[in-house]
């Protein structure tokens, strides 16, 4: 019996990708649940496994090759077993076929879109009359202005040098392209404001050798800002929310689910410790070390970057000491922190030498205010100067 191997339906609305790696060739044997190959998505690298045993008759793709979910990826038989023909033409038909191109709407016919879509349209110079909606009762989305700003945008020669010297290209698109999109659709729809301050985290510092040295792990201080974090957030629970701008509805959390940004060779990925809340900082440093792992070398669950409460980004990891985040959607705040540096700083009357960390917290405007902030970092600042407030379980 012939077997087709299609795109599985990947989720989150994802219907297409790249295949980036095939592990198989035809007449190679394969098992079930054997790795097949890679797809890079709009969101991440997916494994492939064989859903069946056999031989492979077909590989109609290669690598490099933009596919869609439900198209084949592999045909798996007995050896020497003829492939259908009729099932085979009707998969290349299915390849070939273009969609019609929309009808352009009558100048009287009303147009609808979203206010941002039509600002978006008249910066980039797109009539909206020429586009057939894909929205709910027509109505015209980004996707489709994307698309029709590809069907009409003429082919482009990449030169290797401009008129200074020699440049190279480096595509955007895929994950890159889609943080892209999602960090302007952040900071364009939310009114960001940041609010900076400072913390003196000499004790911090010493706890955490402390932990060290009695754990024997590589404890870093991200999991203990984490859990300062929640219990910031437990006093200060606006900042845990998201807005359903549509259904006028904040909708507050009573969980915890920390977003961590991470640098990654292909942009930044947010990959979520869910229910911190519940776990104790020694788990938290474990899930965190393989969520980084898993984010760089591009082997990240799709669940592992869904469903934060709250963001935060530590560049002092990198050397930067002052940042201006960008919220990461659907949360309304997000904590920047800063590398820690000794600095002079007054002590009962005296200059006395201190570890200190920057801090930054942008929000969401449209749902906190500026001393909702304050007290959020008032609050924060008190438990990573006093560290015996952190419950560490």
């Amino acid at each position: 019996m012939v077997d087709f191997f299609r795109l599985p339906d990947l989720g989150e609305g994802i219907t297409e990708g790249t295949i980036i790696e095939l592990n198989i060739e035809e007449k190679d044997t394969v098992e079930e649940d054997e790795d097949i190959g890679k797809v890079e998505t709009d969101k991440a690298l997916v494994d492939m496994s064989s859903p069946y045993s056999g031989t492979v008759l077909k590989l109609p793709v290669s690598e490099g090759e933009e596919v869609k979910v439900g198209q084949v990826i592999m045909v798996v038989g007995e050896e020497g077993e003829e492939i259908p023909e009729e099932e085979m033409e009707k998969e290349e038909v299915e390849k070939s076929e273009e969609p019609a191109k929309p009808k352009p709407k009558d100048r009287g016919e009303e147009i609808k879109a979203t206010p941002r879509v039509r600002k978006m349209a008249e910066e980039r110079g797109i009539e909206l009359t020429d586009i057939e909606g894909s929205g709910p009762d027509g109505r015209i989305t980004e996707d489709d202005l994307e698309k029709s700003e590809k069907e009409e945008k003429p082919a482009r020669v990449q030169l290797k040098h401009d008129f200074y010297g020699d440049i190279e290209h480096v595509e955007y698109k895929g994950v890159r392209k889609t943080i892209g999109d999602k960090m302007s659709e952040a900071k364009f729809d939310a009114p960001h404001a940041t609010s900076m301050d400072e913390a003196d985290v000499t004790e911090l510092w010493e706890l955490r050798e402390e932990l060290k040295e009695e754990s024997g792990s590589g404890l870093s201080f991200l999991p203990l800002i984490v859990k300062a974090t929640i219990e910031t957030l437990k006093e200060n629970p606006l900042l845990n929310s998201e807005l359903v701008e549509e259904h006028e509805d904040i909708i507050v959390k009573k969980y915890y689910n920390m977003g961590i940004a991470v640098a990654t060779d292909n942009g930044l990925m947010v990959p979520v410790i869910k229910r911190a809340g519940l776990k104790d900082v020694f788990e938290i440093y474990d899930e965190l070390v393989e969520l980084v792992e898993n984010a760089r070398d591009r082997t990240i669950d799709l669940a592992d970057l869904q469903g934060s409460t709250f963001s935060i980004t530590n560049y002092g990891s990198i050397g930067g000491t002052y940042g201006v985040p960008i919220i990461n959607p659907p949360n309304v705040a997000v904590l920047g922190t800063g590398k820690i540096r000794e600095l002079p700083r007054v002590v009962d009357d005296e200059i006395v030498p201190r570890k200190v960390m920057q801090l930054s917290v942008s929000f969401d405007h449209r749902v906190i205010d500026g001393a909702e902030v304050a007290e959020f970092m008032n609050t924060l600042i008190g438990y990573l100067e006093d560290p015996e407030k952190i419950p560490l379980d």
